[in-house]
């Protein structure tokens, strides 16, 4: 019998979800960085087995939203929860139960979709903290089960499989063996590019950074051509950005031009350009543009 269906990965900000996405399907296709809300966007990721097809959705993290691009992510969050067969709830069990894990679960009340307990990050807390935490959070909601698992590590995730197959049905295969995402290349690109800076910048420029792909073309010999435009919302961010003498564009354009080429398994030209677009994030046209609005 081959098993097939929908599952959403959600929780709060930064508790581990796109780094389990990525280990489930063995390839980059979400960025991750140690801030909040680097999750923009639902992100499909197809995992193929023999005799079963999952098809995961990780999502932002649920926040309280400070701006339109804030509302959009949160929106994208809660709408993952529809229409799917099972839901896994991730939480940091290496910190204590907080409010923000209270305000998802009181959201999943009326959910009737099963809903699996991922406590994540085992590697990184005792035994005795990670049981007293998994009983509390388990008091707050009737989980259908519990899973312990290090999605960083790779401990217990096809464990974690096998639990969520138990929830699936007969099903169709809805992608092809050798489709992991269904996300255009574009928004690969995009997304890679915005990991880079935020790993190279701090305080608020990375929220206020977004990619926009301007071309992408293949040349003979192997050769992916990109030229993309980051944009940010003030000129003092833009200076930022460069860096004394172009140096931190050139750092962030070296270190996604090694990912891209590992993505698209192709040499890589990558050129970078940066635009001010002032207060973007609360500019629903801009939202838009940049394919954040999550209207649909």
């Amino acid at each position: 019998m081959f098993k097939s269906g929908f599952v959403s990965i959600i929780g709060r900000p930064n508790v581990g979800k796109s780094t389990l996405l990525n280990n489930l399907l063995g390839q980059k296709i979400a960025i991750i960085s140690d801030k909040a809300q680097t999750t923009r966007t639902k992100i499909h990721g197809v995992l193929t087995g023999d005799d079963y097809q999952i098809v995961f959705i990780d999502t932002p993290g649920i926040h309280k939203p400070k701006h339109k691009l804030g509302e959009a992510m949160v929106k994208a969050a809660k709408s993952s929860t529809l229409d799917v067969d099972v839901i896994l709830f991730i939480t940091d069990i290496s910190q204590p139960v907080g409010r923000g894990d209270q305000f998802i679960l009181e959201g999943l009340q009326k959910v009737k979709t099963p809903v699996i307990l991922v406590a994540n990050k085992i590697d990184q807390t005792v035994e005795k903290e990670a049981k007293e935490r998994i009983i509390k959070l388990t008091e707050l909601f009737p989980f259908k089960d519990v899973i312990a698992i290090s999605a960083l590590q790779g401990v217990n995730t096809g464990g974690l499989v096998k639990l969520i197959l138990e929830f699936l049905q007969e099903g169709p295969k809805y992608y092809p063996d050798d489709m992991i995402t269904d996300q255009p290349e574009r928004v690969i690109v995009q997304e890679l590019i915005r990991e880079k800076i935020l790993e190279l910048t701090r305080e608020e420029i990375p929220h206020g950074v977004a990619i926009e792909v301007v071309q992408m073309t293949t040349r003979g010999d192997n050769l992916l051509d990109i030229s993309a435009n980051i944009y940010v919302e003030k000129d003092s961010h833009k200076g930022i950005i460069i860096g004394k003498g172009g140096k931190l564009l050139k750092e962030i354009g070296k270190r996604a031009r090694i990912d891209l080429e590992r993505f698209f398994n192709s040499k890589v030209y990558l050129e970078l350009w940066v635009k001010v677009k002032k207060n973007w994030r609360d500019l629903p046209g801009a939202l838009r543009e940049f394919g954040l609005d999550n209207s649909e």
